[in-house]
């Protein structure tokens, strides 16, 4: 009897979050301008699926709330994701200014250390979590 095909690659990041709503409006916009498309929905809880891999975020309960999130302490840095051609980095960047999420890294120039290339940008959701957009021509 055949194995079943192997899937490989990243299964689901799974994102607690201060308020479910405004992380909802936030991450929902993004992730459908990248090829994701809503997937579940629950009381606590949504998702997004591009191909075999989704993202969901789910509401932190109220003891945890109020500790907040924090890059540089163990654990998740910032998530990664593939935007398409560099142009549609370009466009995505400026309607993240428009929406009026801070970008980072605007202050260092293509080269430096941690700066952003032209097909790159960086910047935070509602809970201060780094987020990456990549282009294909990057890679």
């Amino acid at each position: 009897m055949p194995e079943p095909a192997t899937r490989r690659g990243i299964n689901h990041v799974e994102i607690y979050v201060s308020d479910l709503r405004r992380s909802v409006e936030f991450w929902g916009w993004l992730l459908l301008e990248v090829g994701f498309e809503p997937y579940q929905e629950w009381e606590e809880g949504r998702s997004w699926r591009c191909g075999a891999s989704y993202i969901v975020l789910v509401q932190s309960a109220e003891p945890h709330r109020s500790q907040g999130f924090h890059r540089r302490r163990p654990g998740l840095n910032h998530v990664a994701l593939w935007a398409g051609p560099g142009e549609r980095v370009l466009e995505l960047t400026e309607q993240l200014r428009q929406r009026g999420v801070p970008i980072l890294y605007e202050d260092r120039r293509e080269g430096e250390t941690g700066a952003p290339s032209r097909w790159t940008v960086w910047f935070e959701d509602p809970d201060r979590i780094k987020v990456e957009l990549v282009s294909s021509d990057s890679e």
